[in-house]
C-alpha cells in the first residue's frame, strides 16, 4: 500500500509535492468498494469501462476482509458506465429466453442503485452508503468540465485499443472534447494530456 512517482518536468514535480503529498500522507477512507447494481426495467445493456484489473467477486462486496483500494486526502476517483436504455439498440442481440422482471412501478424512475462501501482509518468495519441514480439524462453539452474531461480520457483510453466501442468518437472528437473541458487546470495536466492525444493521433495508423 505504498506510493511511487516518476518525475520527469517540472509540472510533474509540482503535481506530485504540492497536489499528491497530502492525499499520500493522508488517507481518509481505506478498503473502498462500489457496487452498482443496474435496473432490468430501464436499462438493457451496460458495461464497466477501464477497472478490468480491480474488479471484486459480488460476494466480496460485504466481506471486511477483502483488501480494496485506499482513498487519501483531496483524491476522487471516477467510475463510468456506458449503459442501453431498454427500447434502444445496443451492442447485443436482443435475448429469445431472457427472464422476465417485474419491477416495482416506483423503480422504474431509476437506471441503478449505488452501494458504496469504506471503513475509517485503522478500523476493522466497514460504513456502507447507498443511491439510487434516477432514469434521467443530460447531453454531453450539459455535463460539466470534469466529466467531459474524464469521457475523452476514456474514450483515448479505448482509442489505443481500436476504439470498438467508441461509435463515430475518433482522434479528431477525443482531442476536440479535451481542449473544450481543459480548464481549470492549475497543474497543466490537462493540458498534457491533449499533446499526448495530439502524438497518439499522429503515430496511428487510424487517423480520424
Amino acid at each position: 500500500d505504498g506510493n511511487y512517482s516518476y518525475i520527469d518536468n517540472k509540472n510533474e514535480a509540482k503535481k506530485v509535492v504540492q497536489r499528491q503529498l497530502s492525499s499520500t500522507l493522508a488517507t481518509v477512507a481505506q478498503d473502498v468498494k462500489i457496487q452498482v447494481e443496474f435496473n432490468p426495467a430501464t436499462v438493457k445493456e451496460y458495461r464497466l469501462v477501464g477497472y478490468e484489473n480491480r474488479m471484486l467477486k459480488q460476494e466480496d462486496f460485504n466481506n471486511d476482509k477483502v483488501d480494496a483500494g485506499d482513498i487519501g486526502a483531496g483524491h476522487n476517483v471516477t467510475a463510468l458506465y456506458e449503459i442501453i436504455p431498454v427500447g434502444q439498440q445496443g451492442w447485443l442481440n436482443d435475448s429469445r429466453y431472457q427472464a422476465t422482471t417485474k419491477t416495482d412501478a416506483a423503480k422504474k424512475s431509476e437506471y441503478a442503485f449505488v452501494n458504496v462501501r469504506y471503513k475509517l482509518p485503522n478500523q476493522e468495519k466497514s460504513i456502507l452508503l447507498n443511491q439510487a441514480v434516477k432514469a434521467d439524462s443530460k447531453t454531453l453539452a450539459q455535463a460539466n468540465s470534469d466529466t467531459r474531461f474524464a469521457i475523452a480520457v476514456a474514450a483515448y483510453a479505448q482509442q489505443l485499443k481500436g476504439g470498438q466501442y467508441n461509435g463515430a468518437m475518433g482522434w479528431d472528437q477525443i482531442i476536440q472534447l479535451a481542449q473544450q473541458s481543459a480548464q481549470p487546470d492549475p497543474y497543466q495536466m490537462r493540458e498534457e494530456f491533449v499533446e499526448l492525444a495530439k502524438i497518439a493521433k499522429s503515430l496511428s495508423a487510424k487517423k480520424d
